[in-house]
């Protein structure tokens, strides 16, 4: 039995992989162009006028943040349009027939957003080689923070396509809710440049943790403490896995 259910955990996987691989000049080229923009933008031109930022060049300083907004965002946005799609289609009833575990239909499109999320990061760190020197403080808490990041916004894309009516719902979230956080998480600023008051205001936003933990790894500087960055990420990673379990193993928006 465990092997049957390594053979659909490695199929669901496999097909999601094979999804976003497929028609990489939308998936992967888009982000990279995007990110290079705002190197070019924020980085050269802007960043010269700013000057240092913790004993850094602003460039070396937003590099971390903007790697991870790709990371986020491609993550969260694999799962929600292709879970939504399988809804659509309907093709998910075949799994909900099948004598498949919810775990590991959870684990195999989590795994795909997690995939595109890290094929991502890689290209934008790859891209950001023309414009700063490779810096890296500590590798494993690069590695951890962007796998732990990568696995949690494939499961916040995984509860939006459950709860998604139309393929307009699963880019609600993501203007009105990601792009905002993630641009005041900490991205383009240090938190210490900001009054009391809105740095606490800022620690109520969850990308700020994370955003930190994988500077931190870059850089070797944080705005909030480490611990505090991983706590967080293994909160709401359980948090949505169990409600993402419960949603699917009751049919929560995927049978009629």
């Amino acid at each position: 039995m465990t092997h049957l259910y390594w053979v659909a955990l490695k199929s669901i996987w496999g097909k999601e992989i094979n999804r976003f691989a497929r028609i990489w000049i939308q998936t992967l080229v888009p982000p990279v162009i995007t990110m290079t923009l705002y190197f070019i933008i924020f980085g050269n031109l802007i960043g010269s006028r700013i000057g240092e930022m913790h004993g850094f060049t602003y460039m070396q300083f937003i590099v971390p943040g903007l790697i991870m907004m790709a990371v986020i965002t491609n993550a969260y946005a694999n799962v929600a349009s292709s879970f939504f799609s399988s809804k659509f289609q309907r093709n998910i009833e075949e799994l909900l027939v099948a004598p498949v575990p919810t775990h590991i239909i959870i684990a195999g499109y989590v795994g795909g957003g997690v995939a595109r999320g890290i094929c991502v990061g890689v290209l934008v760190t790859a891209i950001s080689l023309f414009f700063v020197p490779f810096h890296v403080h500590s590798w494993w808490m690069v590695a951890i923070t962007l796998l732990l990041t990568a696995i949690l916004f494939s499961l916040a894309g995984l509860l939006n396509a459950v709860f998604a009516r139309t393929f307009d719902d699963i880019s609600l979230i993501p203007t009105f809710v990601l792009t905002p956080l993630t641009y005041l998480g900490g991205v383009f600023y240090s938190l210490t440049l900001l009054p009391p008051f809105w740095q606490a205001v800022s620690k109520l936003n969850p990308i700020v943790y994370m955003i930190s933990g994988f500077r931190y790894g870059f850089l070797g500087v944080n705005d909030v403490p480490l611990v505090f960055t991983l706590s967080v990420l293994i909160a709401f990673i359980v948090v949505f896995y169990a409600v993402v379990w419960a949603l699917i193993q009751r049919g929560r928006g995927l049978r009629t």
